[in-house]
């Protein structure tokens, strides 16, 4: 059996998320039809992750893996051969030989993602972006990121998965800030990994600290597990067009 680890960018925009579904276009299912193509056989094909429709990658991790392929391909020749039938939204940046036991999921020791929101309208990017008009208070918005480090219970911040009943909510994070650059705000996160829409969820509740409606105070009480009926953070999810998979670690 071959064994392959891709390194995937793609612009969400277009497509029903990562995970193939039946009748939506997917990333992962697009992917999979070219390369069942190109070996002439069903090949293996999984990614560190799920995202969400309209989220985008810049280091999306997938496995290859191949029994009995109908062409003998070296790995630059997959690269470009996969990249020459994927759509222009979907590219492999780096393609290398992998152990056959290698998973893209199981093996991630940590997923990072950010998420952009400018302060001004933008033309070029507005697919990649979330514009908030109204002014934010960029330092309590970093005062409220600096408490998501560590080990807390997110499921204030948590959508039900239905295929996760039992899911726990205990996630620990490695890393969590807010930065700025020009009219851009950048909130970035690590983790050994997230539940259905916690990134999203937790992007648009710091927005919601930086107008003013939700206190730092608020908002630790909602990182400590405590769920308040007033503060309804589902309604707050931030938009799939800012977020970005940024890298995934091994």
């Amino acid at each position: 059996m071959a064994a392959y680890k891709l390194i995937l960018e793609y612009d969400g925009s277009k497509f029903s998320g990562w995970q193939t579904q039946i009748n939506a276009r997917t990333v992962q299912g697009e992917l999979q039809r070219v390369a069942d193509e190109l070996f002439g056989v069903a090949v293996d094909l999984q990614g560190s992750g799920r995202t969400d429709a309209g989220v985008h990658a810049l280091g999306q991790v997938a496995h290859l893996k191949v029994r009995r392929p109908q062409r003998k391909l070296t790995a630059p020749q997959i690269l470009r051969e996969l990249n020459d039938r994927l759509p222009s939204s979907i590219a492999v940046v780096d393609l290398s030989e992998a152990a056959p036991n290698f998973h893209a999921r199981h093996d991630a020791v940590s997923r990072a993602y950010f998420y952009q929101i400018s302060t001004r309208k933008t033309a070029l990017s507005k697919r990649y972006v979330w514009w908030i008009k109204e002014p934010l208070d960029v330092g309590k918005m970093q005062q409220a990121a600096a408490l998501i480090a560590g080990r807390h219970d997110f499921v204030a911040f948590r959508a039900a998965d239905p295929s996760r009943p039992d899911e726990s909510t205990i996630v620990v994070v490695d890393s969590a800030e807010v930065a700025v650059d020009d009219n851009l705000i950048v909130f970035r996160i690590e983790a050994s990994h997230f539940l259905w829409k916690m990134v999203r969820r937790l992007a648009g509740t710091l927005v919601k600290v930086g107008l003013g409606e939700v206190s730092v105070d608020q908002f630790r009480s909602l990182i400590e597990g405590r769920k308040d009926p007033k503060l309804d953070v589902a309604s707050w999810t931030a938009p799939a067009s800012g977020l970005f998979l940024e890298s995934v670690q091994y």
